[in-house]
């Protein structure tokens, strides 16, 4: 319900949650030097003609640069460029060192790498209480495939696209207890095995199981591990690792048992490394193929989510790709 008064950091706060993209605007100062900051402001006004908009705080020390030059670039960014976002929106630094700039339209500076870019002049400028509105008459833009940044609730975020089609509903309400597509468990477990179908073909001719396949990709990434510590890494898989399954794989030339430091430890061979970046390649190809077909900003969104997902099921195994001090830090903390 709408309020007569208000506090400003609620209404700030309320605003946040609608989801933006993130661009940079960029210009050049009266002396010539490169002028750029981060809005997330920017928005369409027309297509024809074609027309946009964004706004800038009064009180920014770049406004003058903006509405003494016609001419400004806006950059929509890619979900890569996260860090270049906030040198942008920071104060007090060289924000165009060391970045490979185009030359844009009458000289405007043009980032590399972003979602899309418009090259625009300005038509009108209008007070819009604590901000001016700058609409801009858009004279050439350029787009890529990359996956746009985006902006939501004071935190940068990803875009998953959905289908404007909705899932048809079954006629009669399913029961609680009863097992449905939406499982989140059943989507992740099918969506595993199902990715996992090519890299069981390159397995079999390798005449590796799964089992040892986890053990060869966890000593591609640690070497020199005992027993007790290949197993802390699979745990999560729901089978232990034993001293037949290293035999076979010490048998098969993949691994050899070393002493040090009076423990057994076992390091990966060449042989065991050549098995393992094949079945790495097998997987990115595959991840790829999949990449393609869903588009490569809805998988790198699914990959954060997984990640949140993993985090918050975590029982506290130690991280395959941390040092041994930092999970030894993750232990003393759980």
């Amino acid at each position: 319900m709408a309020k007569a008064s208000f506090d400003p950091q609620e209404f700030r706060s309320a605003l946040s949650t609608f989801t933006t993209g993130v661009t940079i605007i960029t210009t050049r100062a009266e002396n010539g030097d490169p002028v750029g900051i981060t809005a997330n402001s920017f928005n369409s006004v027309s297509l024809n003609p074609p027309m946009v908009l964004w706004s800038l705080d009064k009180s920014a020390m770049s406004l003058p640069s903006f509405t003494n030059n016609k001419h400004w670039n806006v950059h929509i960014l890619s979900s890569e460029q996260e860090a270049l976002s906030g040198r942008f929106a920071s104060r007090g630094e060289d924000k165009f060192k060391g970045l490979d700039l185009e030359p844009g339209m009458n000289n405007i500076p043009l980032l590399r790498n972003c979602t899309a870019r418009f090259n625009c002049r300005t038509a009108f400028i209008y007070e819009g209480g604590d901000h001016m509105i700058f609409v801009g008459e858009v004279l050439g833009f350029d787009k890529t495939d990359l996956p746009p940044l985006a902006f939501q609730s004071g935190l940068y975020a990803l875009a998953a696209r959905k289908p404007r089609e909705g899932v048809q509903l079954s006629a009669a309400p399913t029961p609680e207890c009863s097992y449905t597509e939406d499982l989140l468990g059943y989507l992740a477990g099918r969506a595993h095995f199902q990715m996992v179908a090519t890299l069981q073909n390159v397995l079999k001719s390798q005449q590796l199981n799964e089992q040892q396949f986890f053990i060869l990709s966890v000593l591609s990434i640690q070497d020199s591990l005992t027993l007790e510590e290949i197993n802390q890494f699979v745990e999560y898989t729901g089978g232990a690792i034993s001293a037949e399954d290293m035999a076979s794989l010490i048998e098969q030339e993949h691994v050899v048992l070393v002493k040090k430091n009076g423990d057994s430890r076992y390091v990966l061979t060449a042989n065991g490394r050549d098995a393992s970046l094949k079945q790495i390649a097998v997987a990115k190809a595959v991840e790829e193929q999949i990449a393609k077909q869903i588009g490569h900003g809805d998988a790198e969104a699914l990959k954060i989510l997984l990640k949140r997902v993993i985090k918050a099921t975590d029982l506290g195994l130690p991280d395959l790709w941390a040092t041994k001090e930092e999970n030894n830090a993750k232990k003393t903390a759980s």
